[in-house]
């Protein structure tokens, strides 16, 4: 199960949010506790509750561990958020102004970053891994995954073998949660993308 962390001020503002450690808002809070009702009322036993470092997601990955009654919540830095560099705290439109060639090549391939930030390519190497490491680590369980739209996106895109233009067609809401199917013979199905129905009374 692949779950973003609630709302923040950032993301409530639709601004670039990477690496910049910005916590839950009170609706982000809410939206934590919601999304952890869901992933309890969903799945039965939880392997194991993993998570970006940063305090949105472990604030979120701990209210899921506290409703599915797993064991303590991991952190694994590999799930955190792509680096946006320059353009963290911004909007996309302050970005257009500001780095339009930039924008558009950083919006043609996912081997171009933003200045001094990270680009999709480097995220998927290192998210990919964390797949790699939870998949032998738990064959057969039900793992949660807390992270961010970047990880996420790269997870649901190769799980549906999809191409580069996905990442900018997808959108994933606050506390969304999307689930993956994996076998041990490498076989995935995707169930589920980007399901909010628990924060329709929000």
């Amino acid at each position: 199960m692949l779950v973003r962390h609630g709302e923040t001020e950032l993301t409530a503002q639709r601004r670039y949010s990477g690496r910049g450690d910005v916590g839950l808002s009170t609706k982000g809070t809410a939206q934590a506790a919601a999304a952890a009702a869901r992933v309890a009322s969903v799945v039965g036993a939880v392997a194991a509750v993993v998570t970006s470092p940063l305090s949105r997601c472990v604030s979120t990955a701990e209210a899921i561990a506290d409703q599915v009654g797993s064991p303590p919540v991991q952190v694994d830095p590999d799930l955190v958020e792509c680096d946006f560099g320059e353009w963290e705290g911004l909007t996309f439109a302050e970005v257009r102004e500001r780095w339009p060639e930039r924008l558009d090549e950083w919006l043609a391939s996912p081997s171009v970053a933003p200045p001094g930030g990270e680009s999709f390519d480097a995220v998927a190497s290192r998210v990919r891994a964390a797949v790699t490491r939870l998949l032998a680590d738990h064959p057969g369980e039900t793992v949660v995954v807390v992270s961010h739209v970047t990880p996420i996106k790269l997870i649901l895109r190769d799980a549906l073998a999809a191409g580069d233009a996905f990442l900018h067609r997808l959108f994933l809401d606050p506390a969304g949660i999307s689930i993956v199917d994996s076998w041990l013979d490498g076989g995935v199905a995707v169930r589920t993308v980007n399901d909010t129905a628990h924060l329709a009374s929000l």
